[in-house]
């Protein structure tokens, strides 16, 4: 498996150097881990949802070209972008159809799993953006942990090797994270 990193790395290396053929080499091999990615963030979103995993993926790959000059450092830190490429998708979808409904009210949103936060409604994934984008003023790192094990779906391991910090760190980073973001989240519900 470490053989498959390496090479994807060179991959992305080649892909942002020019080689297209990089590119069509690399799509297969990292496709099914962004779709499984992907099947995770919307497995529990609301009943008749518009947009499917294939489509986030097909977004995704849309964003992604326009991000070849990025200085890929490895496949960590390729999944932490598709991470935050995905966050700021279903993100835009939501404020989206939240802007068409003009809804409201309080809500409860529980951040004890990855796939339970992205099954928010249109009001809970805007709550979660917000109070994640404070986070980020708060502690960047911790923000990326959540952004990193919710929307990219990448387990206390990978989000270790992706940020380069120790997956006891990582943990305490989620359980804390997930704390703040609820505190923050609760005020905003209620109005304080």
């Amino acid at each position: 498996m470490s053989e498959s990193y390496g090479e994807i790395t060179q991959l992305l290396q080649a892909w942002r150097g020019g080689d297209n053929q990089a590119l069509e080499k690399l799509t297969p091999q990292v496709y099914r881990e962004l779709h499984q990615a992907a099947r995770r963030a919307m497995s529990r979103e609301r009943e008749g949802h518009t947009l499917q995993p294939t489509a986030l993926i097909n977004e995704l790959y849309l964003r992604l070209s326009d991000l070849r000059s990025v200085d890929w450092q490895n496949r960590a830190h390729f999944f932490a972008l598709c991470a935050r490429q995905m966050r700021r998708i279903l993100t835009d979808l939501a404020r989206a159809h939240q802007s068409e409904k003009r809804g409201g009210g309080a809500f409860v949103v529980s951040l004890d799993e990855a796939p339970d936060v992205v099954s928010a409604t249109n009001a809970e994934m805007i709550a979660v953006d917000d109070a994640l984008k404070a986070l980020a003023l708060v502690d960047e790192r911790k923000s990326k942990v959540v952004e990193l094990r919710f929307f990219g779906g990448l387990s206390v391991e990978e989000t270790a090797e992706v940020l380069k910090v120790s997956p006891d760190t990582v943990a305490r980073d989620w359980r804390l994270a997930k704390a703040w973001l609820l505190r923050e989240m609760s005020g905003t519900a209620h109005g304080t």
